[in-house]
């Protein structure tokens, strides 16, 4: 790990300082969110957002070879047992989790420690290489991969079945879907509903998946119930939960979340307002 770190200081320095990597939609972001941080803590903000997505870089690297020793030994895990309780009651439980810190090692820690199987949503990437890669680097330690457009109907012939369905469920929806509205980091913002229409369809008990930064190479992921089993709610109510906690765990770590992402492309319709 430490020749991979060297290497993402340099990475880091190269997209900050030599080849810019997306200055104007990582600096934009972060101003939207944070206006009140002057110009110098701004740039220091955007210096650590790109230390930061190097380290990442090169630990998904790593992931293909990563023992689970190792996992367990840079991530810590909060909140587990109540998942635990839950599948242990007979039904699986969601798990919606979002693109903060390491999200390849957040699945690697709790296929290792949840003590059921996994089911991982993804969405299929065109180039065949990246695919293959991309399924032996989840799948190691028993995660089974599902296309997002067959989530529901896996679900369904899966039954009640105990296991976690792990969903990331911070990405921008297309324009064509189903999506909801709700102010996130200052922005009028979309949201996927597939994750809660799941849960209304099933029933099944949701929980938040959040992770945190404690030093280079060390994270804690904490479990936070969003919905009990069968708890009915309101329209909307489980993704603005949702919302509200992602939006939590980016003001903890700001420089962790993936603001060279243009996330806000989709625009609200004044009608829909």
């Amino acid at each position: 790990m430490w020749a991979l770190y060297a290497l993402a200081t340099f990475l880091a320095w190269l997209a900050w300082r030599v080849f810019p990597y997306r200055p104007h939609v990582v600096k934009e972001n972060l101003s939207k969110a944070f206006p009140t941080l002057d110009e110098p803590a701004l740039r220091d903000l955007m210096r650590s957002y790109y230390r930061g997505f190097a380290d990442v870089l090169v630990e998904t690297i790593k992931s293909s070879t990563i023992s689970a020793e190792e996992i367990r030994r840079r991530v810590s895990v909060v909140g587990i047992e109540a998942v635990r309780e839950a599948l242990a009651a007979g039904t699986p439980v969601l798990l919606l989790a979002a693109h903060q810190c390491n999200w390849e090692w957040m699945l690697q820690k709790v296929a290792l420690e949840l003590g059921y199987p996994v089911d991982c949503a993804y969405k299929p990437l065109k180039n065949a290489w990246a695919e293959q890669e991309m399924w032996k680097l989840r799948s190691r330690f028993g995660v089974r991969m599902v296309p997002g457009q067959d989530l529901l109907a896996d679900i369904l012939k899966q039954g009640r079945t105990p296991r976690g369905i792990a969903m990331l469920a911070d990405q921008e929806p297309k324009s064509a879907e189903r999506n909801y509205w709700t102010r996130f980091l200052n922005r009028d913002t979309a949201f996927y509903v597939g994750p809660e229409e799941i849960a209304r369809v099933t029933g099944f008990p949701a929980f938040f998946v959040g992770m945190q930064r404690v030093s280079r190479g060390r994270y804690e992921v904490q479990l936070v119930p969003l919905k009990r089993f069968k708890e009915r709610l309101e329209s909307g109510e489980l993704t603005e939960r949702y919302a509200r906690q992602v939006e939590a765990q980016i003001q903890r770590g700001p420089a962790d979340w993936p603001w060279s992402h243009k996330r806000w492309k989709l625009k609200r319709s004044l009608y829909g307002k």
